[in-house]
């Protein structure tokens, strides 16, 4: 699309146009939230696919996932989008599954409830917990009085601290369904007492991002599950609690497979994330002097579960590995996620699903970003160019780097390299990012300034509001200036005992490291006028001067000791 306009516009006319348009802030400013509804059905394609078709088929809404499971005899399904349009596919998904899904004929290796078992909904962006709470609220309320079914509300959704968790709702399962609907304490949140044979009963709910997980065992059923009490959260009783907080854990056998498995689900993997989970069951296996043979990851999972298993592995082996893909393989690799199917970073990483936010500047060919700066319009200006330098600068650095780190001739240096590296590639992705952001805040400050005005609220509301996008345009050049500044004692050391037939070119990137801190504080200096806080003025306008003094020291050291160098060939 932008290759066409460009051929009859200017570029920066087609900038300001996307910054100003309202679909870019809908896009930017839009709320999304993901549902993972279990389905108790993963045997007839036929219907799996007919549930996946009813998810596609509403406008708004991205179906990412698609997993089912024979032995488990369940589907999970994964999709984000809109609140609107999640809750009116839920809706659709749950309408097929009405028609098709008869649980009194339903049997599988994994716990249930009913032909819709449990459908969570999850903050993704811009969306609060809070506000999840309410759109699983809605979806329960309008699932149980369309398709006159009983729902339970669990985890953050619900009030009562002895229904939230989802093993308590589900205890008995479906076959004891009945009996429970009927005891005053098992009353549904939506829905009559009534049992539903071909549907049973819903559990639906606003949760955290957990991740299913499962530890492949060439062991027995029993062995898994004995393992599986051993780490999970509640272990056997009050008494015996397991070894991990949020944990849920039990042992199953797959009888296409010939294996057992350790089914898991992490309900909150900051707390306590899959390689610690793999890693205690290999240990506890070894014991029982079994092996453990990979593992599977279902549905998507979150891109920083794997860069923080990676950081645990490349710490315990010494490795130095900075490539984000290879950090996925290394993970891959080490807890066998390609043991009974392929794991497809690009399929299985939500992120990597997920439709990224419009970010126009970075998306430009450099021939057209550099007609966007020529245009008769503010953006982008000099903010957005102040970043670019810097990046670059970074950029180059990390360049050099390279060029000296694994070169048999420049061996002894490695070790300098390896720690440099890093600083410089996180650098310079900080301050690329930063190009957009200049323009972002610009754009804040104008939104705020368009705001109503007139009597004394409409002022104040007003006035905040550019307060607030003053501070935002002031920051996002200080950061630059920040970022941009770290890079110094890096470029400094391999300047030092680098590579040096690239010299040039790291002199070019501190120079342009330079130039980007300078022009920053100038974005920075334009903006101060505006601010009402003069404590933050003052402390701003210091920090920024001196670290801009700083800079130019720094520079004139590398110049220095890039001389002496060139001089001494």
């Amino acid at each position: 699309m932008i290759s066409r306009i460009f051929q009859s516009r200017s570029a920066g006319i087609f900038i300001y146009s996307i910054l100003h348009s309202p679909t870019y802030k809908r896009m930017i400013h839009s709320k999304i939230i993901e549902c993972v509804p279990n389905f108790s059905e993963g045997r007839d394609t036929a219907v799996i696919e007919e549930i996946s078709k009813s998810i596609q088929a509403i406008l708004g809404c991205t179906l990412l996932h698609v997993d089912a499971g024979v032995d488990t005899n369940r589907t999970v399904y994964t999709f984000v989008g809109s609140p609107d349009s999640v809750i009116e596919a839920a809706l659709a998904a749950s309408k097929v599954a009405r028609t098709r899904i008869d649980m009194k004929k339903h049997s599988g290796e994994h716990p249930r409830l009913g032909a819709l078992d449990v459908c969570p909904f999850i903050p993704v962006k811009n969306v609060s917990m809070e506000e999840c709470v309410n759109y699983s609220k809605t979806f329960g309320s309008r699932l149980s009085a369309e398709l006159n079914i009983p729902i339970y509300l669990y985890e953050q959704s619900q009030q009562l601290e002895y229904r939230r968790q989802l093993a308590d709702i589900r205890k008995g399962e479906y076959e004891g369904l009945a009996d429970k609907l009927i005891k005053p304490e098992w009353k549904p949140d939506y829905g009559s007492t009534i049992f539903v044979p071909e549907w049973g009963a819903t559990v639906c709910g606003a949760r955290k991002y957990l991740i299913a997980y499962n530890v492949n065992l060439l062991g027995t059923k029993e062995q898994a599950h004995r393992i599986a009490l051993n780490i999970r959260e509640t272990g056997r009783g009050p008494n015996e609690r397991g070894l991990f907080d949020k944990v849920r854990a039990i042992g199953w056998w797959l009888e296409d497979r010939n294996i057992a498995q350790i089914s898991i689900n992490l309900g909150d993997w900051e707390v306590t994330n899959f390689h610690t989970v793999f890693e205690e069951c290999k240990k506890q296996a070894r014991a029982l002097k079994l092996t453990v043979m990979g593992s599977e990851l279902i549905g998507l999972v979150p891109l920083n579960a794997l860069l923080q298993a990676a950081e645990f592995y490349i710490q315990q082996d010494d490795l130095f590995i900075m490539d984000e893909g290879q950090k996925v393989q290394l993970v891959a690799d080490r807890v066998g996620l390609n043991s009974l199917s392929m794991f497809d970073p690009s399929k299985r990483i939500i992120e990597y699903m997920l439709t990224q936010p419009p970010t126009p500047l970075l998306s430009m060919s450099v021939r057209e970003f550099i007609q966007s700066v020529g245009g008769r319009t503010p953006l982008p200006g000099g903010g957005c160019v102040a970043a670019l330098t810097s990046s670059l600068g970074a950029a180059l650095g990390f360049m050099y780097c390279q060029l000296s780190y694994g070169q048999r001739k420049y061996s002894d240096i490695d070790h300098i390299m390896r720690a440099n590296l890093p600083v410089l590639n996180k650098a310079h992705q900080q301050l690329m990012l930063l190009v957009q952001e200049d323009s972002n805040a610009y754009e804040s400050i104008l939104e705020a300034s368009r705001m109503k005005k007139g009597t004394p609220d409409e002022n104040d509301k007003r006035n905040e509001a550019i307060q607030l996008a003053t501070k935002r345009a002031i920051n996002s050049p200080l950061q630059v200036i920040k970022i941009a500044s770290s890079c110094w004692e890096s470029l400094i050391q391999v300047a030092e005992v680098g590579n040096a037939n690239a010299l040039s070119d790291l002199q070019v990137g501190a120079k342009s490291l330079e130039i980007g801190i300078w022009g920053a504080c100038r974005n920075v200096e334009a903006n101060l006028p505006d601010l009402e806080d003069k404590q933050m003025c003052k402390e701003v306008e210091q920090l920024s001067a001196r670290l801009y003094t700083e800079a130019q020291t720094a520079f004139d050291k590398i110049q220095q000791i890039i001389a002496g160098r060139l001089q001494a060939k």
